[in-house]
């Protein structure tokens, strides 16, 4: 079988790429080897969330997937950064950044990881070029100039003239490519779960720094009623363990406590997902017939809501110059095309963001000062404010 583009990894990255792609015109084969779970209360749901930010907004009405979306998204509107020092009794620090002052959008929209798959699938199924197989995954790469040559669990062979790796921060097809990484430990963890609280959320997306690291509610549609939150809660990784024992009650009072209390009591109303904080990243994002996107191109702390957000302008960068080559997909000249667009940016978002995080864990009182003072010096300053922001979003590449 041949098709113009194999994509290895249904993710949410993977997902999205087929869409994009698919809408484009391009002939289609995603794979993974797992079926999505599009339902938040089955086993195995991911129950973490994705704050969209407007760059990704505009991906998704290219791909058809925004209408699949819309009714669902809790809009962020107000990015507010907490400093709780690091011992519960500090005065907390609170600044505000609102969207309205670069733009007439909200910062970006909130959504449930597993609805975010259930919109896609929704969308790959009115694409006749898009051949979705959940439960096959890619066994082995082959690669020569005029094209690639997959094989699949299942027995079948892909002919392809580009191959998209979207597998994963341990991606299969990056080792089958050759491409090596870096990859840096923080020694934290992060749980991800929902919330409900008394307090409602109006749309703001709020980050309490605390020793340890941060502790993030994002706001998502109101749940039975009450206004309800996402959350992550990075700490070291045995505190986050022993959290992940704790009984709904005690966990939910665990909660409420890290977050300063900003939104009343918090009430567990998810199941818990846990996994480790690291930092990595490619060395390059191509190879012969063959491109990196998404978590196995590069792996940061999910602050700032980067992570997803990047790999969507993987995706659009690496579209866009499938589009102009035409006949010339997957060329060697295509690929250096999108090593080079996007590599710099990449390692730009990736030092920021470890900066951050090594910010978040500060311990000592000097050090927890200092990043209060450095929150409360940067909103100071209206243009460095407004330059933080836009380079948030995407705006401003650096």
């Amino acid at each position: 079988m041949a098709c113009d583009i194999l994509i290895s990894g249904g993710g949410i990255a993977g997902l999205t790429a087929a869409a994009a792609f698919g809408t484009a015109g391009f002939n289609v084969v995603c794979v993974d080897p797992t079926p999505p779970v599009t339902d938040g209360a089955a086993k195995g749901a991911d129950m973490r969330s994705t704050a969209m930010l407007q760059p990704a907004r505009r991906v998704l009405e290219a791909a058809g997937i925004w209408a699949h979306l819309e009714e669902h998204a809790a809009p962020l509107q107000v990015m507010r950064i907490v400093d709780a020092g690091g011992d519960g009794v500090t005065p907390l620090t609170s600044r505000a950044f609102d969207a309205a002052d670069i733009s007439d959008q909200p910062f970006g929209w909130n959504f449930p990881n597993w609805l975010l798959r259930r919109a896609l699938l929704e969308r790959l199924e009115a694409l006749p070029n898009v051949d979705f197989r959940p439960g096959t995954a890619t066994t082995s790469l082959f690669t020569r100039t005029t094209g690639a040559r997959v094989s699949l669990s299942d027995g079948t062979k892909i002919s392809a003239k580009l191959v998209i790796a979207a597998d994963g921060r341990d991606s299969p097809m990056r080792d089958a490519a050759g491409i090596e990484v870096t990859r840096q430990s923080y020694g934290q963890k992060a749980l991800a779960f929902a919330v409900t609280h008394p307090i409602p959320h109006e749309n703001v997306s709020t980050e309490v720094h605390r020793s340890g690291g941060p502790f993030t509610l994002v706001p998502l549609p109101d749940c039975d009623g009450l206004p309800c939150s996402a959350v992550v809660w990075m700490d070291d990784g045995a505190s986050c363990l022993a959290r992940m024992a704790l009984d709904a009650d005690a966990f939910s009072q665990a909660a409420t406590d890290r977050s300063a209390h900003v939104l009343g009591p918090l009430t567990l109303a998810s199941e818990r997902a846990i996994w480790p904080i690291i930092s990595q990243h490619a060395a390059r994002l191509a190879a012969e017939r063959f491109a990196l996107i998404a978590e196995a191109a590069h792996v940061m702390p999910p602050i700032g809501a980067q992570g997803l957000n990047m790999s969507l302008q993987d995706i659009a960068t690496l579209l866009e110059l499938a589009q102009k080559h035409g006949a010339d997909l997957g060329s060697q000249h295509m690929l250096d095309a999108y090593h080079k667009a996007r590599f710099g940016d990449i390692q730009l978002r990736l030092r920021g963001i470890d900066l951050l995080n090594r910010a978040s864990q500060a311990t000592t009182p000097l050090a927890r000062d200092a990043r209060a003072k450095g929150l409360s010096a940067l909103y100071a300053l209206p243009p460095v404010r407004r330059m933080l922001m836009e380079m948030g979003l995407g705006m401003r590449q650096g």
